[in-house]
């Protein structure tokens, strides 16, 4: 029992100091956001602020408009995720609960696109959405995150766990096929929908290289984008920077800490499903 004790605390201190090591970036960041213009230049670099202060965070609000930038990335996560949902969920369901020509070659055809780095396609898709006009307009940007390959994998793993008879008896009972996705597979599917909506959010929010090439006018400009063409004129500004990643990290971090509960349980659910 001693030793077993021994092994479970150096496991805990071994554990605290990967956390450690792990969070570490995270608090330099914020601490060098909170230090004064020029600080984090010098060597060594401090690892707390002497004087800490706000000006950082007070210059990006009021001379840079990082608020509009952040309501940009705001506006487009939130979109991407409520399009995700609702054409993701629809075919999940149908490629695991309804029979039709072709379903399980379809599948396994996307299954194998899975491998397929998503960089490929992105000059063909912005050809194509240059000749529909929706080139430099939020709907161009969303248009990826409409029926990730992924997500569709995900809720279809879930959906096989729902038992036929079920669907079956709906179906008896005279309930169509966009009632029982309604009534009977959405309740179901909660775990599993949060699980998407965050790996959603969070993959919009961060993205890069989609808004850069789809977004021209610099009101458009989601928080990453507008960020790095603010790091190319303030290249020395360190604090500054620091301060634009604490804003463009803490909302997404926080949405994840509230609801990683949920998030685990729809990735251990779908892991077991057939």
């Amino acid at each position: 029992m001693r030793e077993r004790a021994i092994g479970e605390y150096a496991f805990t201190a071994f554990a605290a100091l990967v956390s450690l090591l792990v969070l570490a970036p995270l608090l330099w960041m914020v601490s060098v956001s909170l230090m004064q213009p020029g600080a984090a230049a010098q060597f060594p670099p401090p690892l707390l602020p002497a004087h800490p202060t706000l000006d950082n965070y007070r210059t990006l609000f009021a001379d840079y408009g990082i608020g509009r930038y952040a309501f940009n990335s705001l506006l487009v996560s939130t979109l991407a995720t409520l399009l995700a949902l609702l054409f993701v969920v629809p075919a999940g369901y149908a490629f695991a609960k309804l029979r039709f020509r072709g379903r399980d070659a379809i599948f396994q055809a996307l299954v194998a696109a899975l491998v397929i780095p998503g960089q490929i396609g992105m000059l063909p898709l912005f050809l194509e959405l240059k000749a529909m006009g929706l080139v430099n307009s939020y709907a161009g940007a969303l248009v990826p995150w409409l029926a990730g390959i992924f997500g569709i994998f995900m809720v279809r793993q879930f959906c096989l766990g729902i038992p036929d008879e079920l669907i079956e008896a709906a179906r008896i009972d005279g309930a169509g096929e966009g009632t029982i996705l309604r009534r009977i597979v959405l309740p179901v599917l909660k775990p599993i929908l949060i699980t998407l909506a965050l790996f959603v959010f969070l993959g919009s929010w961060n993205d890069f290289m989609w808004p850069l090439i789809v977004l021209a006018d610099q009101e458009l400009y989601t928080l990453p984008v507008a960020l790095a063409a603010l790091s190319r004129e303030h290249v020395q500004d360190n604090e500054l920077m620091m301060a634009g990643s604490v804003v463009t990290t803490l909302p997404v971090l926080a949405l994840f800490l509230a609801l990683q509960r949920h998030y685990l349980d729809g990735l251990l659910a779908g892991s077991v499903k057939g």
